[in-house]
């Protein structure tokens, strides 16, 4: 942006963070003016850490309140020169070189033009605003994402709530099979209320209904937090923990191939969701 004397340029990055930290880049004349840059930043940031960095090119000289280090720089350049000489090579500065040499620059401790430290403010809040344009797009993106990879949660959810009964009666068929091979050859015969007493126990194991419902309702809750705006991060992050408890434990109960199969690729997708998470706020 151009003012009045001077060009600013504003730059942010930022990655996600617990807490809001910036950093600053800042040339030595607006150092004093830190402390109301970050108000401006508190405006358009809550959390992140976020590196800003200003870039100011001024061309009016009573904008300038730092001290120039003019007998540092002469005899740098001084034997610069002569270094050139006994090399036989020609020298000519570039004084231009010497903008970027911070330790030849001091802050004068005269107050800054306040019509000066306001228009960069201005510019501040301009990057900022482009900025979270550039956030929420992003945010759109993940969403987007994240919902499609829930969708997919979902499906393989009804898939594991219709098999797991069938795998059931089949253990049970199978444990029944067992028994009686085994007391055909010792000439003993099933007692059945044994039987449904040892059924029941393993009915119990193998149930995953209570899990299968609490895995739904957290599915459901995660579309609600994608959807609710606000700082749902952290809201998002627990309750794919509890989906990753209730869907291992349906592991660990189902004792079948695909199921199996199934649980390792759910388990795949809430990882990708949870790394996810950490980018949004």
């Amino acid at each position: 942006m151009e003012g009045d004397g001077f060009t600013m340029t504003w730059e942010a990055r930022s990655v996600n963070s617990r807490h809001l930290d910036v950093k600053w880049r800042l040339p030595v004349m607006v150092r004093s003016a830190e402390a109301r840059f970050e108000k401006v930043v508190r405006r358009f940031a809550s959390r992140g850490r976020v590196d800003i960095s200003l870039n100011l090119q001024v061309h009016r000289e009573g904008l300038m309140a730092v001290t120039f280090n003019a007998p540092q720089a002469a005899a740098m350049l001084d034997r610069l020169a002569l270094f050139a000489q006994a090399r036989g090579d020609a020298f000519s500065p570039d004084y231009n070189r010497l903008l970027s040499m911070n330790f030849l620059w001091d802050d004068a401790g005269a107050e800054l033009d306040e019509a000066f430290i306001t228009r960069l403010e201005e510019g501040l809040a301009d990057a900022l605003e482009d900025w979270n344009r550039s956030r929420e797009a992003e945010a759109v993106a993940l969403e987007r994402d994240m919902l499609e990879r829930i969708v997919r949660l979902e499906e393989w959810t009804a898939v594991i709530q219709e098999r797991a009964p069938q795998i059931k009666e089949d253990r049970f068929a199978q444990v029944r099979e067992r028994l009686r091979e085994v007391l055909a050859r010792n000439e003993s015969e099933l007692d059945e209320q044994r039987f449904l007493q040892e059924i029941t126990l393993l009915s119990d194991k193998l149930d995953v209904s209570e899990e299968i419902t609490r895995l739904n309702t957290h599915l459901g809750r995660l579309k609600e937090l994608m959807r609710s705006g606000g700082d749902a991060g952290k809201r998002l992050d627990f309750t794919l923990q509890e989906c990753f408890r209730e869907i291992n434990t349906c592991g660990n109960k189902v004792q079948d191939a695909q199921i199996s199969h199934l649980v390792v690729d759910f388990k795949n997708e809430m990882e990708k969701c949870r790394e996810q998470v950490q980018n949004l706020e």
